[in-house]
């Protein structure tokens, strides 16, 4: 079971991105401003701590989300979406005139299910 997935738009964008950039990581920080946008970056670029945890993999490429803000979203299924329009954060999307966007919706029963208890067993 997934707690996260790519939409097929943004999904093209991450192919367009590792081709030039080779291994990339996506995390979202929870932040200020762009800072509660998912962002992607070049993976060795990314230093990652006991604050990050690791929500799943889309397109082959690891999603990270600060704890603290994994708190507002741990009871909701997140899709990885693209918008329009040129965030102001080093996410590398940013010159093609397009960002990351995190669509959401609550868990459903299975999913909550599942997702609590297996948090509860680590």
């Amino acid at each position: 079971m997934k707690r996260i997935e790519i939409t097929e738009k943004a999904a093209a964008v991450v192919r367009q991105l590792k081709e030039k950039h080779g291994p990339l990581i996506f995390h979202q920080s929870g932040g200020c401003c762009d800072g509660s946008c998912p962002m992607i970056f070049e993976k060795e670029d990314m230093y990652l701590d006991d604050s990050d945890i690791h929500l799943g993999t889309v397109e082959g490429v690891e999603f990270y989300m600060n704890k603290d803000q994994f708190e507002y979203w741990k009871h909701t299924h997140l899709t990885v979406d693209l918008t329009e329009g040129r965030g102001s954060s080093f996410s590398l999307e940013i010159p093609l005139g397009v960002r990351f966007i995190i669509q959401s919706r609550l868990l459903n029963e299975e999913e909550h299910a599942f997702f609590f208890k297996e948090n509860a067993s680590s």
